[in-house]
């Protein structure tokens, strides 16, 4: 709920989720509710403690951090209908249950499903991986969706997380991979740093070796999709038929080391 968070060991509040999100999450049936055997997540243009705009988000971790559904690798898949118009910036992904390399995005993220709001033709697909915050690392994947398509018409997104690599799939269809990525825990007046040599990195295949919980929500304005205009139509609902997670029935081969060579991304001494 709300429109921020408190961070850091001194606590200090972020407002906007970081991103200068204009929404304030809420748990009223307006903004979350079944209706012909779907999940609305429904964003509102309405002012609620200073935020022009409701909204809500689900996840499967409880406020106190209690775990009510978290997984370690598998085909994390969801069957959605998208809004979609500027502004707007609906997602599907999942966070680590634990901080156990540290604060994001030490300890990992990974998008399966987001998309800019004036784009309803192109799905993002992201990991978020590095040093706490400010040096984390982020990279997106881009599909176009074939046909003259829309994530506005009902389709199938999915993640298959492997030890050592992750795929996006798009209708069964896989459409990305990603094979590299890397943790560094170390930190400076409280905040991540670049590692300088390997014996600063986690080991590999961290921070994507962890338990991660689900999370589902639309998000409304922000540095990424930028404000809503006269033309974005509200309300604005995420609508999602079922979440599925599957276990891969021979079980996940141990990932196979890897060099981390001449550490081209990070700082000189």
């Amino acid at each position: 709920m709300g429109n921020g968070f408190f961070a850091g060991k001194d606590k200090i509040w972020v407002s906007g989720w970081g991103n200068d999100e204009l929404q304030y999450y809420t748990r009223d049936p307006s903004n979350i509710f079944v209706r012909d055997s779907a999940l609305h997540i429904r964003a509102l243009q309405e002012s609620l403690h200073g935020c022009a705009y409701t909204s809500a988000r689900v996840k499967t971790r409880r406020h106190d951090g209690a775990p009510l559904f978290i997984k370690q690798y598998g085909r994390f898949e969801f069957r959605a209908k998208v809004p979609h118009g500027k502004g707007l910036w609906p997602a599907l992904w999942l966070l680590p249950h634990e901080d156990h390399y540290g604060s994001w995005a030490a300890s990992g993220e990974i998008d399966v499903m987001e998309i800019l709001g004036e784009h309803p033709e192109t799905v993002l697909g992201s990991i978020h991986f590095g040093s706490s915050f400010p040096e984390r690392e982020l990279v997106t994947h881009t599909h176009s969706i074939p046909d003259g398509g829309s994530v506005g018409d009902w389709h199938v997104y999915a993640v298959e997380w492997y030890p050592g690599e992750i795929r996006w799939l798009f209708d069964g269809v896989m459409w990305a991979r990603q094979n590299f990525w890397w943790s560094c825990s170390s930190t400076r007046d409280g905040q991540g740093t670049t590692p300088l040599a390997p014996s600063e990195l986690n080991a590999w295949p961290a921070p994507f070796d962890r338990p991660f919980y689900v999370v589902m929500n639309v998000a409304v304005g922000g540095n990424f999709p930028g404000s809503p205009n006269e033309r974005t139509r509200f309300p604005a609902d995420l609508l999602v038929d079922y979440v599925r997670v599957y276990d891969r029935a021979k079980g996940y081969e141990a990932p196979k080391p890897r060099g981390v060579g001449m550490l081209p991304w990070a700082k000189p001494r």
